[in-house]
């Protein structure tokens, strides 16, 4: 697959804002895998986690871009587009 350059990707992403899922850390709750919004520094939980915050998070803010967390990972996915683009 050929990952495409994304116009939502911003020209300075933002550091995350916290060490974990933002809100499941709130609830006491547990994830499976983090992502970063590249737009604002949230940290949200994926779609294999039950809460999927990081989706939340879009849904709610437009935020188009966010980035893996896990260890070993850089990838990137545009939510507007619903692809890969780094």
């Amino acid at each position: 697959m050929q990952i495409k350059p994304c116009d939502h990707v911003p020209a300075s992403p933002h550091a995350a804002t916290s060490k974990g899922c933002e809100e499941c850390l709130a609830l006491g709750d547990t994830w499976v895998h983090l992502r970063l919004c590249l737009h604002c520094g949230h940290v949200g939980c994926c779609d294999s986690s039950k809460n999927k915050h990081a989706t939340r998070h879009h849904a709610s803010t437009g935020h188009a871009v966010i980035r893996s967390l896990e260890p070993g990972e850089d990838w990137e996915w545009c939510y507007a587009h619903q692809r890969q683009v780094g």
